[in-house]
């Protein structure tokens, strides 16, 4: 199960972080078309955890992404799974973490990163889950705007694990 290397909406790109993109993140080495508030210490996280190939050795979709304004190419923020998704219960399941920069909040962009990755998980069959702090009501928000509507309790962290069921397809 592969995910394109580059997802795009109609104001994004979601694009794969190279393994010399993630080495410059995690050394705190910048990059011309990234937002001087990127990448977050969230963002160096994410990059630190790109690992996942197919049989090839190439990318399988399933990491970390550079979430990319499409109207001038600034990197705002990262979006990607923690990996490709395991059979729990029945199904193909995997989490997703996303964040932006505080100049690109409030603007309906995580949503609109969120949107564009289901949009290929649904074709394939794959449940998604989200972990979220219960004070972080704008994330919350874009949980459940983009349909995250299974509260399953919550991490060891106070976290609460919410998922977004498959659709229905008739």
């Amino acid at each position: 199960m592969r995910l394109p290397a580059e997802i795009t909406s109609p104001r994004l790109v979601l694009r794969l972080i190279t393994p010399d993109e993630a080495r410059d993140m995690v050394a705190g080495r910048r990059r011309t078309d990234w937002h001087a508030d990127y990448p977050r210490q969230d963002d160096r996280d994410a990059a630190s955890m790109i690992r996942s190939t197919d049989d090839a050795g190439r990318p399988d979709g399933w990491g970390p992404r550079h979430v990319v304004r499409a109207f001038d190419g600034l990197v705002v923020g990262s979006i990607g799974f923690f990996g490709p998704p395991d059979d729990l219960g029945g199904a193909p399941e995997t989490e997703v973490g996303y964040g932006l920069v505080d100049d690109a909040r409030g603007r309906g962009v995580a949503s609109e990163a969120v949107r564009a990755l289901l949009q290929h998980t649904d074709r394939l069959g794959v449940r998604v889950r989200a972990s979220v702090l219960p004070g972080n009501a704008a994330s919350i928000r874009v949980l459940a705007t983009c349909g995250f509507t299974e509260l399953r309790g919550s991490t060891e962290e106070g976290e609460l694990v919410m998922a977004r069921p498959l659709p229905v397809i008739t």
